[in-house]
Parts: structure tokens; C-alpha cells; sequence
């Protein structure tokens, strides 16, 4: 019982610093997440990371709660899942709570305008480090499937402005076809 409390303390002040740190919204959080999670504690591979993101990204909620979800539940089931979602929802809503009651005075400060705009630029260069770094784990993979997946997504959303939810349900259908065909030929 004494390593899973440990494992559970460890869980929630990981997912609490996590999310009392980072700004921007969930693109952010999952490369922090991916160097505390994986390279850090080693509770999961860098492959799982990529699941967890696909999950947290097509469940309905914050892909921040979502992935330490999934992550909480690998580690300790039910109660790593709870430890999770408590120390990712305290500190929003402790910073949210907070600036609700200075709102006026924060919407009317210029310093503060041009704060929150120069992080704008911060939160870009974090997502193009995470897409980087998630594109680089599938191109070192080698399969060419995966490659022309991940590539007609990008062209379908940034070239033809398809819409998300359809890209998805794409590669969803693609990925079942896959599991399907690849399970006919093992059982053969």
C-alpha cells in the first residue's frame, strides 16, 4: 500500500505543477507532459505518448485532463485517475477564481494586454515543438502507412480546410481497417 500512496503523491504534484506552469492549452501540456511522464519518471513510452494523445485529443474535455487521465489510470487504476483530474483541476480553477475577482482591472491594463500577447508567441513555438517531436517519433517508426496518414491529415486540414472531426473519423476508419486486416493475416 506504501508504494501506491507514493505513486499517487507523486501523480498528483506532477499533474499539479504541470498545469499550475503551463500556458496555452493543451498542445502545451503535452510535451510537458511527454518530458515528465515519459523521459522523466518513465511511467510510460514514448509510443503510449502518442495513444494518450490521440485519446485525450478525440474524448470530449481538456486534452490536459484527458491525458492525465488516461496516464493516472495506467499508473493506479480508479485512484490514479481521480489523483490526476484533482491535480489538474486546482490550479485553473484556483488562477481563474482569482482573476474573476480582479477581471476589471486586468481587461484595463495595458502591461497585462501585452503580457498575455507575447505569450501568444511562446504558446506557438511550443506546439511546433510538439509536432515536431510526435510527427520525428512516427517518421522513425518507418511505416510508410502511418507516414501517408499523418501527411494527408495535415494536407486535409491546413491545404483543403477540412474539418477536424472528419479527419478524425478518417483515420479512425483507416485504423480500424488496419486492425482488422493486420488480425486476418496473423490468425492465418
Amino acid at each position: 500500500m506504501g508504494k501506491q500512496k507514493k505513486i499517487l503523491w507523486q501523480l498528483f504534484l506532477s499533474t499539479l505543477y504541470l498545469s499550475a506552469f503551463t500556458f496555452g492549452g493543451g498542445y502545451v501540456i503535452v510535451t510537458l507532459m511527454k518530458k515528465k511522464f515519459v523521459d522523466e519518471c518513465h511511467w510510460i513510452e514514448e509510443d503510449e505518448m502518442l495513444d494518450l494523445v490521440a485519446i485525450a485529443q478525440s474524448s470530449p474535455g481538456a486534452i490536459a485532463i484527458n491525458g492525465a487521465i488516461v496516464v493516472g489510470y495506467k499508473l493506479a487504476g480508479i485512484a490514479g485517475a481521480l489523483t490526476a483530474i484533482a491535480g489538474t483541476v486546482i490550479p485553473p480553477f484556483l488562477i481563474i477564481s482569482l482573476i474573476s475577482v480582479f477581471y476589471s482591472a486586468f481587461r484595463e491594463n495595458a502591461i497585462i494586454s501585452k503580457l498575455l500577447e507575447g505569450m501568444q508567441a511562446g504558446v506557438g513555438a511550443v506546439i511546433a515543438v510538439v509536432v515536431y517531436e510526435m510527427g520525428e517519433g512516427v517518421v522513425r517508426g518507418k511505416n510508410t502507412v502511418s507516414i501517408l496518414i499523418m501527411a494527408g491529415a495535415f494536407l486535409a486540414s491546413c491545404v483543403f480546410g477540412v474539418n477536424v472531426v472528419w479527419i478524425v473519423i478518417v483515420c479512425l476508419l483507416i485504423g480500424v481497417v488496419r486492425t482488422v486486416l493486420s488480425e486476418r493475416r496473423g490468425g492465418k
